[in-house]
């Protein structure tokens, strides 16, 4: 997969099917249009094209705290390539950006550069100057401009659409399991590793402390939760807590997480992919340490048993 970050750099293309979008997520409805766009591009032996954008627009355009997101652009990137695509633009969004038309961002930079044949898109996307291109929009476009449009209905689990909106709100409430599910992914993200307060080690569970490399991410609800760390290529599992440690009187908001077997001194500064398994019980204070410590040794039991569905 190609992807390109600038316009000027992008090859000529002479037919290409073509899908826009944000794709915060690359969930399972995102997936099923991507999925469209490949074989129909195969199909015709053209290629395959995403066009998306970073920031993220609601960043640019949306004034107050920022939209949490539920993946960093690298990350995004990752599921793109394993979904086979010729080739991505990312197109960098900024105000400048955000004012131009829905019509002149077809005209101007689509057609002519990718000169497209084929249009798949999700059926609630919107772009350009204040969200003026709808599915509709696109398709009374592609009638005056000789190409097709195929607008992809969501993809449904029982009674629930599964977008992006649901799946932040599963997982702002702890429900990472079900959030994966409809991801098509285990939810996670890229962390760096860092020195805490050494709490954990004088409880006999050494912990090392992260922070998301993505700083709008998304972060679960606290509570502890059994993990699966990725680096390096190796798979590392154990629990971590994200919370204040209320049973030490703290407030600070800390995401740590001890694994199991582990030496964690080989960890620190060191770049990591926590992935949220399951969420396995709340924070809750402790009347002292070693009532702690009990239900630490449950909880690491209890993550045990969990492991062997991952493995």
């Amino acid at each position: 997969m190609d992807v390109y970050r600038t316009l000027n750099a992008i090859p000529n293309i002479p037919d290409s099917v073509v899908t826009i979008g944000t794709f915060d997520g690359c969930h399972r409805g995102h997936q099923e249009i991507i999925k469209k766009v490949k074989s129909v591009a195969e199909l015709k032996r053209a290629k395959s094209v995403l066009i998306t954008f970073d920031p993220h627009p609601r960043h640019v355009l949306d004034s107050g705290a920022k939209l949490p997101l539920l993946m960093h652009i690298e990350k995004k990137l990752e599921i793109l390539n394993s979904l086979h695509l010729d080739m991505v633009l990312v197109i960098p969004f900024d105000k400048e950006f955000s004012k131009i038309k829905a019509a002149d961002f077809l005209t101007d930079i689509v057609v002519k550069i990718f000169h497209p044949s084929y249009f798949i898109v999700g059926y609630n996307h919107h772009f350009g100057f204040e969200r003026e291109g709808s599915p509709q929009f696109l398709k009374n476009f592609a009638e005056k401009n000789g190409f097709s449009v195929d607008i992809i209905e969501p993809v449904s689990d029982e009674t629930v659409n599964i977008s992006s909106t649901h799946i932040r709100q599963l997982i702002k409430q702890g429900y990472v399991r079900r959030a994966s599910f409809e991801l098509g992914w285990v939810f996670g993200f890229n962390s760096n590793v860092i020195h805490g307060a050494g709490r954990g080690k004088s409880l006999g569970f050494p912990t090392a402390n992260f922070i998301p490399e993505e700083k709008n991410q998304l972060i679960p609800a606290s509570g502890v939760y059994c993990i699966r760390g990725r680096i390096n290529g190796k798979n590392l599992y154990g629990m971590c807590n994200l919370g204040v440690r209320p049973t030490f009187g703290e407030t600070d908001f800390v995401m740590e997480a001890h694994f199991i077997d582990q030496d964690l001194d080989n960890l620190y500064n060191k770049r990591i992919t926590v992935e949220f398994l399951e969420r396995i019980r709340d924070e809750k204070k402790f009347s002292n340490p070693q009532e702690l410590i009990k239900q630490l040794n449950k909880d690491k039991e209890f993550c045990m048993r969990l492991m062997q569905k991952y493995k």
